[in-house]
């Protein structure tokens, strides 16, 4: 399996609440769903459907898990929310129990087991490991080296400080831009991988 990690951003890197107003205020973060204006149906809504269709799986950190579940399973019909429900969803957390885990198919997983479990999932037949949000968890996997692809859909707007998911461990680390989009609403849809390094 590849790990893809998609990530709405902002020009100074931000990825925090882009979906609503109280998505996530840590830090006194105001700008809650600042993505909306940006947001192009045709570019990125066919982008993430084209991805859903590559996933065998899914791949959360708490609070982003605990947002999509109380968003996508109440809209069943939408072929977006169908397809998100039927596919299996990992959840990294030490704080939910299994009973928390109320949309159809989601398994916890302990922060500590998170990157073993990534590595063995990896290692297994199937298609893409989907990860949207969840910075923390992001960082972790930059940090060891075991994203395949990084999409970056960039919004042009400056937010001024949040929530970032690259490293801060001064490590140089090299990508290659595979292909490029761009929306009516100067949304781009960048999408990276390692340059020239095997997989971990």
């Amino acid at each position: 399996m590849r790990l893809v990690v998609t990530e709405f951003i902002s020009l100074d890197g931000v990825v925090q609440a882009p979906g609503g107003p109280e998505e996530d205020t840590d830090g006194g973060f105001a700008h809650g769903g600042w993505s909306h204006p940006f947001f192009d149906p045709e570019v990125v809504g066919g982008a993430f459907a084209a991805g859903l269709e590559q996933a065998s799986a899914l791949l959360y950190g708490r609070r982003t898990y605990q947002t999509m579940a109380a968003a996508w399973p109440e809209r069943a019909g939408d072929p977006f929310a169908d397809r998100l429900g039927s596919l299996r969803k990992y959840v990294v957390s030490d704080t939910l129990g299994d009973s928390d885990l109320t949309w159809d198919n989601s398994v916890r997983v302990p922060v500590a087991e998170a990157l073993d479990t990534v590595r063995e999932l990896r290692a297994a037949d199937g298609g893409d490991l989907a990860v949207m949000g969840s910075p923390t968890l992001v960082r972790a996997l930059l940090t060891a080296g075991l994203v395949d692809e990084l999409q970056l859909v960039v919004m042009p707007v400056l937010l001024g400080g949040g929530k970032s998911v690259f490293p801060e461990d001064g490590e140089k680390r090299t990508w290659e831009l595979v292909s490029s989009a761009v929306g009516k609403t100067g949304v781009q849809i960048n999408v990276f991988r390692p340059a020239g390094e095997a997989r971990v």
